[in-house]
C-alpha cells in the first residue's frame, strides 16, 4: 500500500535527522512531504497511529542513543552537542525525564536505562467495527468568527485550542456566533473548529459557515474555505473525549485503506448541539483520491 510506504519513508529520515540540531518544525515539514501531506496533519496522523506525539518520539529515540554514547565514554557536553542540545541544563532535563537518571549517572554499573527502538508502521488486522461516513462536495464558502495562530506542535495546540474555547465561551463570543448560524446544504452546519494554513501560520478559528463575506465587528474575521472533496463522520458522546476517539479511529482504520489523502483545505469540526457532555458532532476531513 503506497500510503503505508510512504509513512514508514518519512520515519525513515527521521531516523536520519537524529543527530545534529535540526528541530521538530523542520523535521516534521520534510517528513510530511514525503508523506504528502502538511507538517500539522503529519503530525496529527503520528499520534493518532502511534500513541505519542512526534516530538515526544523524537526525545526517545535521542536519548536512547545518547545513553549508548555515554555508556561508550563520550562526554556528557560532547553528547548534548551531537543530538543537537545547546545547553547541557536541556539535555540533562531530557535524558532524566526518558530514563529516569542523569547523564552522569547513566555512565555508571549497574544503573538501569530505557531503550526505545524505532517505529515502523505495518496493517493490523483488527475486529471488524463499522465507521459509517458520507462524502460531499462543497463549493466555497467562508467561516466567520474569531481566530488564533497555533502551535507547530500537537502539545502546544493541547492548551492553546481549549483555552480558547472556554475564553470564547465566557466572553460571549459563542452565543454571539450561535445567533449568526443559518443552516444550509452548502457548508458544514452548527459551531465550527477550523484549523488550517493561512499565509504563513496556522491558525485556527471558532465561527459559523457562510456562503459569502459580510461587514463583520472588528472583533470578528473571515476565512475562505475552498472548493473541495469532504469524508464526513458523524459521532456523539462526552466532549472532548468522544471527538477524539473519532478522530483516531478515521486516521488508523478508515484513512490507510480509504483511497484519498489529506486534500488543501481545513479540517473541520462540526459541533451540532450545546451539550459537551452528550455533543452531536461531525468531522470534515478535506480529501482527494490517491494517485497510485
Amino acid at each position: 500500500m503506497e500510503w503505508l510506504l510512504e509513512l514508514n519513508r518519512s520515519l525513515d529520515y527521521i531516523e536520519e535527522q537524529l543527530e545534529g540540531d535540526m528541530q521538530l518544525e523542520q523535521i516534521a515539514g520534510e517528513a510530511a512531504k514525503i508523506a504528502r501531506c502538511s507538517a500539522y496533519h503529519y503530525q496529527r496522523i503520528f499520534s493518532y497511529l502511534t500513541g505519542m506525539t512526534l516530538s515526544e518520539y523524537l526525545r526517545r529515540r535521542r536519548m536512547t542513543l545518547a545513553a549508548g554514547h555515554l555508556r561508550a565514554g563520550e562526554k556528557v557536553l560532547d553528547t548534548a552537542l551531537f543530538y543537537g542540545y545547546d545547553s547541557p541544563t536541556a539535555f540533562n532535563r531530557a535524558f532524566q525525564t526518558v530514563h529516569g537518571v542523569t547523564p552522569s549517572e547513566a555512565k555508571k554499573e549497574g544503573v538501569k536505562l530505557k531503550a526505545y527502538p524505532r517505529i515502523r508502521f505495518q496493517i493490523t488486522i483488527k475486529g471488524a467495527e463499522q465507521m459509517e461516513y458520507r462524502m460531499e462536495h462543497k463549493p466555497p464558502f467562508y467561516v466567520v468568527g474569531i481566530s488564533r495562530v497555533v502551535g507547530a506542535t500537537m502539545e502546544q495546540n493541547a492548551q492553546i485550542i481549549p483555552q480558547m474555547w472556554t475564553d470564547a465561551a465566557i466572553t460571549g463570543v459563542i452565543a454571539g456566533l450561535v445567533e449568526k448560524l443559518v443552516p444550509s446544504g452548502d457548508y458544514p452546519n452548527g459551531l465550527l473548529g477550523v484549523c488550517g494554513m493561512i499565509k504563513d501560520d496556522w491558525r485556527y478559528y471558532i465561527g459559523v459557515a457562510s456562503k459569502q463575506g459580510e461587514v463583520l465587528p472588528d472583533t470578528m474575521e473571515s476565512l475562505l474555505v475552498p472548493e473541495s472533496d469532504w469524508a464526513v463522520f458523524s459521532g456523539k458522546g462526552r466532549m472532548p473525549e468522544a471527538i477524539r476517539d473519532l478522530e483516531r479511529r478515521i486516521f488508523t482504520d478508515w484513512l490507510p485503506s480509504s483511497g484519498y489523502e489529506y486534500a488543501d483545505a481545513p479540517d473541520i469540526e462540526a459541533y451540532l448541539t450545546p451539550n459537551p457532555q452528550d455533543s452531536v458532532f461531525e468531522v470534515w476531513l478535506p480529501v482527494r483520491k490517491r494517485e497510485e
